[in-house]
């Protein structure tokens, strides 16, 4: 049997600005705005690179809480995935930021470019899963989320293997609450307010008043 609308309702659509663009192949304007926006990503890593040691000493009280932080490093994927909504982007976005940091100079050397595409390939894999057709604010949070735990198992291997377990874990939940809250949710309501400007028009992500 059919089914049907109940009486006295309506059926109701996903909002334009959450749905995929009519199509998954990439544009020379995907292309620049991938591009502008690892760079301009890129450039907050590399202030965070720069004032590393400094950061570092608000958290000496417990060290694994830097994690509450740890959340900008992963920005660039949600956000180019949730704009440019094209297989690759979030992967492509962070792996550009990375290499704008490494090229301005990174004490963290040239294991900036390996981060960057672990980080990348965490928030890719969830725009993946939801096969390139859901861009709601839900799924730019579990990208944050997982970009975030990727990030989270790569720095305790690169960086924080001296660090007992309990320290690990630690530092690893407080990634994660900061993917989350910074670049998954942080990276759909940059996005939003982005496309409120018009810039985003000739994309489906701009669909928005």
């Amino acid at each position: 049997m059919p089914r049907t609308t109940a009486p006295g309702t309506a059926a109701k659509s996903a909002p334009a600005y959450t749905q995929a663009p009519p199509t998954k192949k990439w544009r020379v304007v995907d292309y620049v705005v991938t591009a502008v926006l690892g760079i301009a990503v890129g450039l907050i890593f590399w202030v965070l690179a720069a004032s590393w040691k400094v950061i570092e000493l608000g958290f000496q009280a417990f060290p694994p809480s830097i994690g509450l932080i740890a959340g900008l490093w992963v920005l660039a994927g949600p956000l180019a995935g949730a704009i440019i909504r094209k297989p690759g982007a979030a992967l492509l976005c962070e792996v550009l930021a990375a290499i704008v940091e490494g090229v301005l100079g990174s004490h963290f050397g040239s294991t900036v470019l390996l981060s960057g595409f672990i980080q990348g390939l965490g928030a890719e894999l969830v725009f993946a899963a939801f096969g390139y057709r859901r861009f709601t604010l839900w799924v730019t949070t579990l990208s944050g989320l997982v970009a975030a735990a990727f990030m989270a198992v790569s720095e305790n291997i690169l960086y924080n293997a001296e660090w007992q377990l309990t320290y690990q874990l630690a530092y690893a939940v407080c990634a994660i609450v900061s993917g989350i809250v910074i670049s998954g949710i942080g990276a759909w309501y940059a996005y939003r307010a982005i496309a409120k400007t018009g810039a985003l028009s000739s994309f489906a992500s701009g669909r928005i008043r």
